[in-house]
């Protein structure tokens, strides 16, 4: 039985309006995954994830499917959900996201499972969790509950750092939060008492975006996609006056730069915007590429040179 199924999620039966974006929100504005393969349509866009809907809404005041969270959904259907690994920047490790299909009937609990074992689609992605799952995950009136699998979670595993600590609590409050799209308080129990996580305390909140999250996260394309002619780049950034350049670079993500322009966010210093931008790649040659998007430094690199986030894709 693996780790996914072993999680036991007792989920509010309720259909949950997805909010627009404040500065509680529990997620940035950001585009959707579209419906369908990761393999794109004939448009050249980058497609999505496969959802039937999205559990990290673009704050346009849709509703969710029937199967996101707050509800069990249906059987045999599916849902997008938010989930957020850790990766590296000039600034330390912050939080990444991705947007995840997972079966709709436990989609906080399908959630934490990838959270956990570090199953990200990004190799530059990881996760800050030993291996193992959390043994449950339940929305009780304003508070989200997560059981730990065992007492060795109430502290820090040998070579943790408490910032690792604290970054690893906000991976969970982040993911859980996206996923429930409220910004309700997380309490951690073990055996159905309060106890710590990591040393830090059972109750947890979540620290402001600009603190915990990459300033720059591409949502579109996703890793491994297929593009031609021109595609949608999206995603959310916080970069210096709203702008966003992006690059296309040769093979690897340290290959030549071959294409470079710059997207405008909705916003930025307070917390994470959209983003999103037309790229068209119709003059490159067919191969391997890795599109970069990444913050505006106008510091030069004083601050230790900007955040990225990048994506292999290929061009066909």
């Amino acid at each position: 039985m693996t780790a996914r199924t072993r999680l036991a999620v007792l989920l509010a039966t309720s259909v949950v309006a997805l909010a627009g974006c404040g500065n509680d929100d529990p997620t940035a504005s950001d585009p959707t995954p579209a419906a369908g393969s990761r393999t794109p349509a004939g448009d050249g866009s980058s497609a999505g994830s496969g959802a039937t809907g999205s559990a990290d809404p673009s704050g346009d005041g849709s509703t969710g499917s029937p199967g996101s969270p707050g509800s069990p959904g249906s059987p045999g259907g599916t849902v997008t959900v938010p989930v957020y690994f850790v990766g590296d920047t000039p600034q330390g490790p912050r939080l990444y996201r991705e947007f995840r299909q997972v079966p709709a009937e436990h989609p906080a609990a399908e959630a934490l499972a990838l959270m956990t074992g570090g199953d990200a689609l990004d190799p530059d992605y990881r996760t800050l969790y030993p291996g193992g799952a959390f043994a449950s995950v339940a929305v009780e009136g304003d508070t989200i509950v997560v059981g730990l699998p065992d007492q060795s979670w109430t502290t820090a595993p040998a070579g943790m750092s408490t910032a690792e600590a604290q970054l690893a609590a906000q991976q969970l409050v982040y993911t859980v939060q996206g996923v429930e799209q409220a910004r309700s308080r997380v309490q951690v129990e073990l055996d159905g008492a309060p106890t710590d996580l990591f040393g830090l305390g059972g109750e947890l909140g979540n620290d402001p975006e600009t603190d915990v999250r990459a300033l720059v996260n591409v949502t579109s394309p996703e890793q491994g996609a297929t593009v031609s002619g021109s595609f949608t780049a999206s995603g959310v950034s916080s970069s210096f006056e709203a702008t966003t350049p992006w690059e296309i670079r040769q093979g690897g993500a340290d290959g030549k730069v071959v294409k470079r322009g710059f997207a405008t966010a909705d916003g930025w210093m307070d917390k994470l915007y959209q983003w999103k931008t037309q790229v068209d790649v119709s003059g490159l040659a067919p191969g391997d590429y890795t599109f970069v998007a990444l913050t505006d430094d106008p510091s030069g690199g004083e601050g230790g040179g900007p955040m990225k986030d990048s994506k292999s894709i290929t061009v066909q």
